[in-house]
Formats: C-alpha cells, sequence, structure tokens
C-alpha cells in the first residue's frame, strides 16, 4: 500500500530487489548515472528545481524520503524525459557533496535493440522458404531432356538427302522459356532477404544511437536544471 509523508505527497514502498540474471542484461534498456549537487543546494530545493520535469501529460511521481519514483504512459514527443518509461532518482552522499543518482527505464532502446534480431530471424525464414521453393539439380535436369524431348523435330529423309537445314526451335516455345525464366526471377526476387537485412541494419543503428546519445542527454539535463 502506498501511504503520505509529511509533506502531503504519496509515496511508493521500495521495489523488489532484482534478480541476478536479469542485471545481467539491464544494461540494453536501463539507464543508470548520477550528477554531483552544488555543495549549497538541500535534498528539498533539488527536488523541488527538478518537479517542472515531471510536470508534464503522462508522468506521475512521488517521493519517499530522499527518493523519487517515475512513470511514465503515453508521454508527449515535446517532454524531455520521452524516452523513459519509469525509473528512481535519489540523492545519496557522495565523496565531496551529495549526488543525484538515477536508475531510470527505457522501453523504446529495448524495441529498438529486438528490432534488428527480428528481422534477421525474417530474413533467415525466407532464405529457408526459397531454398525449399527450388527445384533440385535431378528437378532440373528431368524437365529439360523432357523439354528438349518434346521439341525435337525430325528432318524428312528426303529432306536431309537434299541438305535442307534443320527446323527453328518453334516461337511458341521460344516464348515458354522467356517467360520461364522472368518467372523465375521474379520469384527469386520474392523470397530476397534483402529488404530484412536493411530494416535490421536501420534498427541496430538507431539502438546504438540511442544508447550512447540518451544517457549523455539525460545527464546534461538533469545536472542544467539543479543548477538552476
Amino acid at each position: 500500500m502506498t501511504s503520505l509523508s509529511a509533506s502531503g505527497m504519496e509515496t511508493l514502498p521500495a521495489p523488489a530487489e532484482t534478480p541476478a540474471i536479469l542485471r545481467l542484461v539491464q544494461w540494453i534498456w536501463h539507464i543508470r548515472g548520477e550528477v554531483p549537487l552544488p555543495a549549497d543546494l538541500a535534498p528539498d530545493e533539488a527536488f523541488a528545481r527538478l518537479d517542472p520535469l515531471f510536470a508534464h501529460a503522462g508522468t506521475t511521481h512521488a517521493r519517499m524520503g530522499d527518493v523519487v519514483m517515475v512513470t511514465k504512459r503515453d508521454q508527449l514527443a515535446q517532454d524531455p524525459l520521452s524516452v523513459v518509461d519509469s525509473g528512481t532518482l535519489r540523492i545519496e552522499p557522495g565523496e565531496h557533496s551529495p549526488v543525484l543518482r538515477y536508475h531510470l527505464v527505457s522501453r523504446a532502446l529495448l524495441y529498438c535493440f529486438l528490432a534488428p534480431l527480428l528481422f534477421l530471424a525474417i530474413s533467415q525464414l525466407t532464405v529457408f522458404l526459397g531454398t525449399l521453393d527450388k527445384p533440385t539439380p535431378e528437378e532440373i535436369a528431368k524437365e529439360k531432356a523432357k523439354k528438349d524431348k518434346m521439341g525435337e523435330i525430325k528432318l524428312n529423309p528426303v529432306d536431309k538427302f537434299l541438305g535442307a537445314p534443320a527446323p527453328e526451335k518453334p516461337q511458341d516455345e521460344k516464348k515458354d522459356t522467356k517467360v520461364k525464366k522472368k518467372g523465375d526471377d521474379e520469384e527469386n526476387e520474392g523470397f530476397s532477404p534483402i529488404t530484412a537485412y536493411v530494416f535490421a541494419g536501420i534498427f541496430a543503428a538507431l539502438y546504438v544511437l540511442g544508447r550512447l546519445l540518451e544517457p549523455w542527454l539525460i545527464r546534461r539535463l538533469f545536472q542544467r536544471t539543479l543548477a538552476g
């Protein structure tokens, strides 16, 4: 159950401990860091300066002592913390002055990390379907021999004695060969995994960019906010 602090703000119970296995992969979509507080800034004043960051639509927060728990839902793009879905901010003693330590969770980073894996799986499935649909060498040889036999036209013995040239391949058969070749090319293009590879590369680049850029932007945001 939630309770109220002496200041009248809603407080939340401490979160349960995270399993060790999950902590090994949390770096994928979790953002952690710390920002030193100015020497003359008290915790209450520090949280007061941070309050405007939690005043955006879809954001709820509750304070429990020197800890603030934040939850975001359907946040707008104008929100400076729009990439964050939940997290905690706490003020703890540091070597020289108190520091603000934050632990934020971003589902956007998680989705960008998983998207390349999904598209790579799609590409492998596409290649697999292409191998199933492709005829075997035995089938190709058998079909070729059958068509050669059907398309073979024998000369009349008299024409052959007179040296008449062999008749050309029927025009319809030539047309069928071109149509079949075109159909094979289109079929091969339909099973091409290139598109999936392109999307996998795009989302991988987005994840790498976001994973490097977002922690820096968030830390700079907290530094400027605490500095007033």
